[in-house]
């Protein structure tokens, strides 16, 4: 449930303005730093110190850092132990997904016209077809549909005399990964992957308090077509009263349940949900954009998902229109800069799209013939099954278990390949921007690690590339699970880049 209450003062932090976040985070990042390693001893004598501080008695670290350069390992720790990743797991679908599809691989989203077209009139149902294109309606496609539209008409097509059928059936199986937990499921972090995702499967929330207390409070919702049923009421309390607001919807259901109140002279809160249904979202918007562009449908709108069989409908249908997605490279960086889960998950069932069952042994999901793929990839890395434990392309499932050292493999594998230096760039630099750009500032690793994020309760994992104070080029993976935070702590995270700002500053040469 998504809450702003007096009770949980940890929900309160949705009232503060970025820039009191980005100032408190560069604050913790910009402690003053350790003196420089002159040697491998000396580097691990200071990070065994500070992992070693009794506050981490009852958590587990994980580290591996490798020289690129020599091939060598510079520092060990447990490297070999399975550790929940969270979204540094993003690396193995990343890999993955280049790979087998490759850095200028675009997904279509097609307009299909199932049925004969004569005189301006398509006698027969008229198909939006999606193969998981994560990036429609945001900057760069937001006029997506009336590009189809557009194309349409330019075919002189006026009237669809059928239905407007939105398929996303691309993508076999549930539209959720492996692992996700129920309670996420209407978090704006875990929306559903689908073959026709739009506006990244996201209904943002706004919350106003109403003309005078008592009184209910405002709801509106962006885009407007993605409102779901709404029940309960939200009130608008007295003023300076602290803010109680609660959104819920149960898994598996599209009413969200609103109660609680909003001080009337408290400013407007914002939320972001999980859109339930997004292929009827796509398909709502096209009919509109079908309407600016003078084509009408005498039909209804129908949603096609798996399981059902769209082969019939297909079988016959012609191309009218079409769309493509950004090469897989720019998907890969915005999907890695703000560790987008949308992004990564339909990359991951995009390959498992694109390859077939070797021997038909039943139904298997596209999810797992991704996965499937993913354990070919590694076996051809030297990077051992029992070393990576991964169902789904994101890092949300508690589930996914991986070693350091089968994280360091991977970048070691980026490192050495064509497009290396795209994805060093495509990760997130500290100080610079995506999810590190208010950590490590003014330290040696700001604007030098490149590293992919991840974090969960308990959990905070840094991994990715860093040059050294001597020059070394290296690939490090840093885990730390199972961590319950004292109260007078830093935040894990803190402990995490600190070792990273120790290999920056690292004096020593394999």
């Amino acid at each position: 449930m998504i809450q702003l209450s007096r009770c949980c003062l940890h929900h309160l932090s949705l009232r503060l303005p970025m820039a009191a976040w980005l100032l408190a985070a560069t604050m913790l990042a910009t402690a003053a730093e350790p003196p420089a390693a002159g040697n491998q001893a000396a580097l691990a004598a200071r990070i065994d110190a500070l992992i070693d501080q009794p506050r981490f008695s009852g958590a587990s670290w994980g580290i591996a850092v490798v020289s690129l350069d020599s091939g060598h390992t510079l520092f060990a720790h447990r490297a070999d132990q399975l550790l929940q990743p969270a979204s540094t797991a993003k690396l193995f679908t990343a890999a993955l997904s280049l790979s087998t599809l490759g850095p200028e691989y675009r997904m279509p989203t097609r307009l299909l016209a199932s049925g004969r077209i004569a005189h301006g009139r398509l006698h027969g149902d008229l198909v939006l077809y999606g193969t998981g294109d994560p990036t429609l309606g945001t900057a760069g496609s937001a006029d997506w549909a009336d590009q189809l539209a557009s194309q349409m008409a330019a075919r002189n097509v006026t009237l669809v005399r059928g239905d407007l059928i939105a398929d996303d059936s691309y993508f076999a199986g549930p539209a959720y990964g492996s692992g996700w937990e129920a309670d996420d499921l209407q978090s704006s972090f875990a929306v559903p992957a689908s073959a026709l995702s739009v506006q990244e499967n996201i209904v943002q929330v706004t919350v106003s308090p109403g003309a005078a207390a008592g009184r209910p409070a405002r709801l509106q919702f962006e885009p407007s077509d993605a409102r779901p049923d709404v029940a309960g009421e939200l009130l608008t309390a007295a003023p300076g009263t602290p803010d109680d607001i609660n959104l819920y919807r149960a898994p598996g259901q599209d009413t969200v349940h609103a109660f609680g109140d909003i001080a009337a002279d408290g400013p407007a809160q914002h939320f972001k949900l999980a859109v339930p249904d997004p292929a009827q979202l796509a398909g709502l918007q096209l009919r509109e954009a079908l309407k600016r562009h003078g084509i009408r449908v005498t039909g209804k709108l129908r949603v096609l998902h798996w399981p059902q069989d769209d082969r019939a409908l297909l079988a016959q249908a012609g191309l009218l229109g079409e769309v493509l997605s950004p090469p897989l490279q720019e998907i890969l960086q915005r999907g890695l800069k703000r560790s987008q889960n949308l992004y990564l998950q339909n990359l991951l069932l995009n390959v498992g799209a694109h390859v077939q069952d070797p021997v038909d042994t039943g139904f298997s999901s596209t999810e797992s013939r991704g996965i499937a793929v993913l354990g070919q990839l590694l076996g051809e890395i030297g990077i051992p099954p029992s070393a990576s434990l991964l169902g789904e392309g994101t890092g949300l499932s508690r589930r996914d278990l991986v070693t350091p050292q089968a994280l360091v493999r991977i970048l070691v594998y980026l490192a050495a390949q064509p497009y290396a230096a795209m994805v060093r760039e495509a990760l997130p630099i500290a100080g610079v921007d995506g999810t590190l750009i208010g950590r490590m500032r003014r330290t040696a690793a700001e604007n030098n690690v490149h590293a992919k994020t991840g974090s969960m309760s308990y959990v905070s994992c840094l991994a990715g590339y860093v040059t050294s104070a001597s020059g070394e080029h290296l690939a490090f993976a840093i885990m730390l699970n199972n961590y319950d935070r004292p109260a007078d702590a830093p935040d894990a995270s803190t402990d995490v880049d600190a070792i990273a700002v120790l290999l920056a500053n690292y004096r020593g040469r394999d």
